[in-house]
């Protein structure tokens, strides 16, 4: 049974209108009739909340309808994507940073008397920004490709 038809079973079953369901899952009567035609899927949030409503596990609503599975799935990829990417992206902006700190106090160092020292090491100087770039960027890149085929 796809879930459409599970709703309306259930709802059904319940005595309640698309209106008294709709009122409930605080969404339109339109909602619910999509839902329940096949036209359109809930959210995830709504989908819990119509396994609360009628008592049935999650499980059994998704797995009864391969369509909203795949979507639940889609969906759930979308929402990690952004956390993934503002991670890489972060990575990167410190590599820059670091890069941008470096070549100022050498500036500084060749343009004034002044001698003003890195702290750190040379390692860390010389190879920390261009490790947090590329790897921030190689990241950002395998992310893209990965939701991209998705």
């Amino acid at each position: 049974m796809v879930f459409g038809e599970k709703l309306k079973t259930e709802r059904n079953r319940k005595g309640w209108s698309q209106e008294e369901l709709a009122e409930k899952l605080y969404v339109s009567r339109q909602a619910v009739s999509k839902w329940e035609n096949g036209q359109n899927y809930p959210s995830i949030e709504i989908i819990i909340k119509v396994s609360d409503l009628f008592e049935l596990t999650i499980d059994e609503l998704l797995r009864s309808d391969e369509e909203l599975k795949r979507k639940v799935i889609k969906d759930g990829r979308k929402l990690a994507y952004p956390g993934l990417k503002s991670a890489f992206d972060v990575l990167f902006l410190i590599g820059i940073a670091l890069l941008a700190i470096k070549l100022g106090v050498l500036a500084l160092n060749k343009l004034t008397p002044m001698d003003v020292e890195l702290v750190g090491g040379r390692f860390f100087w010389n190879f920390a920004s261009l490790i947090l770039m590329a790897g921030g960027g190689i990241g950002a890149g395998i992310l893209k490709e990965k939701y991209k085929a998705d």
